[in-house]
Formats: C-alpha cells, structure tokens, sequence
C-alpha cells in the first residue's frame, strides 16, 4: 500500500479515536514505571499482583482470535503486552485492534504475568492512545534502505535500530566520563563565544553573519582557542570548554561542517607532560565506558596499553614517504606529491605540501595509538618552538587507526613572537586579533594546550566507519 494511502487510513482512524469521545494527543500519562523497572522488578510486581502503567511505541501486533501480543519499546527497553477480549470486553478490544497501529505511542495498564512460554508480559485491562502516527514505521516502506536517508531521517533511524541509538548513549557517556575526569584533575569547564567579530584559532575558513543589533559582522568561530587563552592570562590555570564549532569547508567521513572540539589548556605545563596526561585520560576513559585497553576499529586491533609510541614527524615521513622534508628541494617535493597524486595546486607552499605528504603516506599506517611529534614550526604558528631546535614546533598529534584524534602543544606566549607569526602566516589583516596580541602583552604564564575532535572520537570507539555515524543531524545536501 502507497505510503498516502496508509496515511488516509489513519487519518480515518484518527476520526474514529476523537469521534469515540479520545484525545489522541493527551496531555497527561499514567506512567509508573520504564519498561526497563518493571523487568528488573517483575518478580516482586508478580507475587504482588500491583497493577502498574507502560508507556511505549507499539513494534508490532498478533491476533490469535480472541486476542492479541503486542510490543511497546520505551526508552529503557521493549516488553509484550497481552489483550484478552474477554478481559477488555469485545468493544474495546475491537476499537483497539480497529484503530491502533504500529507506530502509535500508548500507554498500558495491568498486571504483569510470565507467559508458558517463559516471556515477561503485562495482561492490559486498560489502553490509551498517546499519540497517533500518520506515517508508517520504514519496515513498511522502502525509505530505510538508503543509507542517507537514515541520516536525514535519524528519528526513524533510532527507532528501528538499535545499534545506532546505543551509539549516541555511548556518545553521552563518554562526554560525561571526559568531563568526570577532568574535574577529578581539577580542570575548570568554561564557556567562550561561539559568534566571534573574528574567526581566530585555526586557519580554516569561517561562516559569516551580520549582527543587526550593532550592524556589524560576526562570525561562527572555528575554534575557541584565543579565548581560551585570554582566559589563562586571566589567572585560570587548567580549563577545557566542549562545545560546536564551524568551518565552511569540505565533507567527508572524517569532517564535517559544524562539529564538537574539546579544548583544554593547563598553565604551567609543557608539551610532553601534556602527551602523559593524554594517555593517562584515554586509558581512563576506555576503563569507564567499558570500552577496554584493547579493541577493533574497522577491522584493525588496537592496543592502548602504555606507554605509546613517540615518532618525530620528520622520521615518520622518512619512514613511510622515503622523503627527508628538511634535505629536499621545491622540485623533489613536487616530484613526490606527483608520484602520491597530490594536488599542488597554484599555490606551492612547502609547508602544505609536508602536511599532504604525511596525511597521504604516514597517517593511514599508524594504527595503534602513535604520538608525531616536532612538526615544522611554520605548520603551527600558535605553537612555541623547541628550544633546542626553533626549526621545530613543541607540538605532538595524537594517530589512532590512521585517524587525527588530538592536536596540542606548548602555548606560545611571547606576544612579539606571536604578531610576527601572523604577519609571516600571510594571515589576512582583519583576521588578525589584535585584542588577543594585546591580551598576551600583559602576561600568559607557560602553558600546554590541545583540541580533541569529539565526533571522531565517537566514532573511534563505536566502530563506525564515518562522523555521520556519530552525529546525530550531520549536514546533509537536499535530495532536491
């Protein structure tokens, strides 16, 4: 049956609850327990005889003659109600099966019973329509088979699958343990702005808006990262802010447009006790959520067991591309990104083209949890330089199953330094912050800091393959 036919019988259906004197869209609901209370107590409930009121998504209906098993679903569980007409009387029991459909939400109330079957069910002597769907659920339709449309449609999504609604629990709990054990380390969670007058942090390119109020431009930030800093010359000395944050560019199975960064920064510390305390809170964090020091993501095992490989980022390339980036010449680098298929582009730029080399024959082989370490200093120019080597940036990225999962590094705080990095960056004028130059001339204390991808570490730990996996309304182009 054409899906507008089923909706015109429903809608007949619809008639005939509000004609029989219902509400099919009440206020109220009786509910006394979650499915997932009256299995844990079912025992208890039975010798007592209490009658009690589920509230549920109606799955699917049985008729064996003069009754019917049906299955509600709440958000803690699924249980099987039992409609008897002799219980119900032949008139509600009719109007039940007449005009309730699979998709309706109800609420349920009786008395709970084990089948001889061995099936924990409530025998309903009272029903009541809590909302009537129109639409049928996708098993009655073609709609779920495109893969798209369960990310355009993720409410029908989630009610049809399992596995997708445990993997955005598993996305609450893990935000929940993060900010667990950063409080344990006395990290403060703050709030920056997320409409910014300039897009700074990150060199990506921004959405713009106009504030009518004060008729001026803003944009949606692409990072927090030089509030949050302002905030470490404020005197916070280990604050982190989780929040979405925007960059008008490309999609793919590891971006997407607007995403959600964990930033933390802690004064006084360096780079390398930084990469510590990063293995310290991942091996706390697979604890916590079950996850373990061992795992598969896509097929590849994975061991997080301490402690983790340290690679610097020029001997990875030599490694994996056969490459020395600080040995070659502007032609050796063009030859080698022709012979990656990299795009060069008209805008050569040793600096792009190492950070393209690395991604195309290095990140994809580090598979178990692998810290790169002393990037060129021009490919982090927020970070302080080694100093020991300035050619270098104090920066690590966290690698786990060919995925960038962590950014960080030692803060640079010398202001000076910092507006001759921007000039040199051939950053934009009016992308410039001047307030920040001008925050760092009164004093930011040492500090590390570093930007985790929450979407991708979501995705790391429910095994699934894209971010759209792990966003619940990733952006998706119209289907018209």
């Amino acid at each position: 049956m054409a899906i507008n036919n089923i909706k015109k019988a429903r809608l007949e259906k619809l008639k005939a609850i509000k004609k029989a004197g219902y509400n099919p869209y009440p206020i109220e609901s009786k509910r006394t327990h979650a499915v997932e209370e009256a299995l844990f107590e079912f025992k208890a409930l039975c010798r007592s005889k209490t009658k009690l009121f589920l509230v549920g998504r109606i799955m699917s209906v049985r008729e064996h003659g003069g009754s019917a098993f049906i299955n509600i679903e709440d958000a803690t569980g699924r249980i099987q109600g039992y409609l008897k007409q002799d219980k119900l009387g032949e008139n509600q029991y009719r109007f039940f099966l007449n005009n309730f459909d699979i998709g309706d939400i109800v609420e349920l109330g009786g008395i709970l019973f084990e089948t001889k079957r061995g099936e924990k069910t409530l025998e309903v002597s009272d029903f009541k329509i809590l909302a009537k769907s129109l639409l049928p659920l996708p098993e009655k339709w073609h709609g779920l088979k495109d893969v798209e449309e369960r990310f355009r449609k993720r409410y029908l999504d989630l009610i049809m699958n399992p596995e997708a609604k445990e993997k955005f629990v598993m996305r609450s709990r893990i935000v929940e343990e993060l900010r667990n054990i950063f409080s344990e380390n006395n990290f403060m969670e703050v709030e920056t702005p997320v409409l910014q007058p300039i897009p700074g942090g990150a060199l990506a390119k921004p959405f713009k808006t106009h504030l009518n109020a004060l008729d001026m431009d803003l944009y949606l930030r692409v990072a927090p990262e030089l509030y949050l800093k302002r905030l470490l010359v404020g005197g916070f000395e280990k604050i982190y802010e989780i929040g979405r944050c925007f960059r008008n560019e490309g999609i793919d199975k590891h971006h997407n447009p607007d995403f959600t960064m964990l930033e933390l920064y802690w004064a006084y510390q360096d780079r390398d006790g930084l990469m510590d305390f990063v293995e310290k809170f991942f091996e706390e964090l697979l604890k916590r959520t079950g996850k373990g020091l061992s795992f598969s993501y896509q097929g590849r095992k994975m061991d997080f067991k301490r402690t983790w490989k340290r690679i610097t980022f020029r001997d990875l390339v030599k490694k994996y591309a056969d490459f020395d980036i600080e040995t070659a010449s502007d032609e050796d680098f063009k030859k080698k990104a022709k012979e990656l298929k990299i795009d060069i582009g008209k805008d050569f730029r040793k600096c792009k083209m190492m950070d393209e080399i690395y991604k195309a024959a290095c990140r994809p082989n580090l598979i178990n949890p692998t810290f790169v370490t002393d990037h060129p200093a021009q490919m982090a120019i927020l970070s302080k330089p080694k100093e020991n080597d300035p050619e270098k940036a104090d920066r690590f990225q966290l690698v786990v199953g060919g995925i960038e999962m962590v950014n960080g590094f030692s803060e640079l705080n010398d202001p000076l330094e910092q507006e001759e990095r921007f000039k040199k960056s051939k950053m934009e004028e009016e992308r410039v912050d001047q307030d920040f130059l001008e925050a760092l001339q009164y004093g930011m204390p040492p500090a590390a800091g570093l930007g985790v991808g929450i979407d991708r570490l979501v995705a790391l730990l429910t095994d699934s393959h894209s971010l759209r996996e792990a966003i619940l309304f990733p952006t998706m182009r119209p289907k018209q």
